[in-house]
């Protein structure tokens, strides 16, 4: 009997083990992967060429990824600019100042616009965000817009981020322990200055860690964003031009690579650029939650 829970216990360790390698093996293999396949392609072009020029020519072997990588920089910041004001404000009034009542109903909402395909909200932004931009708010500014752009983009992303975003900050505000804030209020301080200065000051490494979720989404997004932001290699100067991020480009081309010399690897290059931006935004993030879990303590 003692034998068989020991080989048990044993067993159970090195199958939790197991597993946990291979996660910790998954990025790698994926990486090494894209490596190879990209690495043709460096027999033909410099890295400092593939990531510093703007000429898009697979016909001609030329493979230039700056406007790419800045439209998938780009949309994903106007995503963030939207997506952050919304889920910090509608966190701290959904945990702090709302019914119990409002938070029932709200949370089967989130999972409802977490659960959506992504095709509906491209959808979405064809019917409502394209025309709204190039009938309203682009005249706004006396700019002719097509409503294509990198502003449609932005705003479709930001409304897929949300409930991700917005699950989380919830889950943190209400992780702060109540004895904290009612220290404050006896203290003489309002309602607002004990989520001010007690609530949000807690959860900064919390906060970031939502952020953080929220710009990995957005910039691994593919087909909502390729149905709305125009998909025109070039570098836009505004938010109402067109742009064609990184996942677009390897949506749309996927199919193609086979009657073109390199587009494989040029294609597999874009993914690896994809995933080293995520991977770099990620340890910046930590190292940010890093620093504020050690301020905390």
């Amino acid at each position: 009997m003692l034998f068989r829970r020991i080989l048990f216990d044993r067993i159970t360790g090195w199958w939790m083990i197991a597993t946990l390698v291979t996660i910790l093996l998954m990025p790698v293999i994926i990486g090494v992967g894209l490596c190879l396949k990209a690495l043709p392609l460096f027999e033909h072009q410099s890295l400092f060429n593939l990531l510093g020029s703007s000429v898009w020519a697979p016909s001609k072997g030329e493979f230039g990824f700056l406007p790419f990588i800045l439209s998938s920089v780009y949309v994903t910041l106007l995503s963030f600019i939207f997506a952050v004001p919304v889920c910090i404000l509608s966190a701290i009034y959904l945990t702090q100042f709302a019914s119990r009542h409002l938070i029932r109903i709200m949370y089967p909402v989130i999972d409802i616009l977490a659960g959506l395909p992504s095709v509906i909200y491209g959808v979405w932004g064809i019917l409502i965000i394209v025309p709204f931009i190039s009938e309203k708010l682009a005249p706004l500014f006396n700019i002719t817009s097509s409503g294509y752009s990198m502003m449609a983009g932005g705003l479709v992303l930001a409304i897929m981020c949300i409930p991700y975003m917005l699950n989380v900050l919830i889950e943190v505000f209400k992780t702060v322990p109540a004895g904290m804030k009612e220290a404050s209020l006896s203290l003489g301080a309002t309602h607002w200055e004990s989520v001010k200065h007690v609530v949000i000051r807690k959860s900064y490494s919390g906060i970031l860690s939502s952020f953080g979720l929220a710009i990995a989404k957005a910039l691994g997004e593919t087909m909502a964003v390729m149905m709305v932001v125009g998909n025109r290699v070039q570098i836009p100067k505004t938010p109402f031009e067109a742009g064609y991020p990184l996942p677009a480009l390897i949506a749309n081309n996927y199919g193609e690579m086979l009657s073109i010399p390199m587009y494989d690897s040029a294609l597999m290059f874009a993914a690896l650029l994809l995933l080293i931006i995520i991977l770099l935004l990620n340890l910046v993030f930590r190292f940010f939650i890093y620093r504020s879990q050690k301020h905390e303590s």
